[in-house]
């Protein structure tokens, strides 16, 4: 039985303060050192206050089968992030209730009102979002930033949801100015690490 983790740092009734948050969503099995590198580039580039870790409880488009339990998840993501005041792990979607991410942004948007909020993923996840419900509709509520991961990142514009939005894509430096929708891509420094390989390396 996993240990009970930290606190939640993030206030599942919200709060009004002024901030630029991003979200970077995701399952986190395990969270590595490849989130962490994507959440700080992105921190400093796009001049945010704080990135969330949005721990999901259970993705609806993957198997439960090779999912670690979700208490393990969010300690692992909770622990990569520790020394790091600016980076929050939060299981805050288990306290909304929501399934869907248009449904966390949704409630995030109404709990916290002051909060200008990003949309952070990873390259290879711009070709699953057309997969995920109402997507068209989460590049409405707020900027997304798509991080550089290879080797999907030669290929992003051939997504469904970058052909789509391709009038829309905007330089980094201007991403939170521009009127909705509006999505960059971060050109960062390739980190090796992968989910799905640690995965097969502690099954060894």
């Amino acid at each position: 039985m996993a240990k009970s983790g930290p606190a939640d740092p993030i206030n599942a009734w919200g709060d009004r303060r002024r901030r630029r948050v991003g979200l970077l969503g995701g399952s986190f099995n395990p969270a590595h050192q490849g989130h962490l590198h994507a959440a700080l580039e992105a921190l400093v580039r796009l001049g945010l206050d704080e990135v969330w870790f949005l721990v999901s409880p259970q993705n609806p488009l993957k198997s439960k089968g090779d999912m670690a339990p979700y208490a393990i998840r969010l300690q692992s993501t909770q622990a990569l992030v520790r020394q790091y005041p600016a980076l929050k792990a939060t299981g805050i979607e288990t306290k909304l209730g929501t399934r869907f991410t248009v449904d966390t942004i949704s409630e995030l948007k109404r709990r916290f009102p002051q909060v200008q909020f990003v949309w952070l993923m990873g390259a290879d996840n711009l070709f699953q979002i057309s997969h995920w419900t109402r997507w068209v509709q989460l590049f409405h509520m707020l900027p997304v930033a798509i991080v550089d991961r290879p080797p999907y990142s030669r290929a992003v514009l051939a997504a469904k949801a970058a052909r789509r939005f391709l009038s829309y894509r905007r330089p980094h430096r201007a991403l939170m100015r521009r009127p909705l929708p509006a999505w960059t891509f971060l050109h960062i420094r390739h980190h090796p690490a992968s989910a799905t390989e640690i995965r097969a390396l502690t099954q060894l």
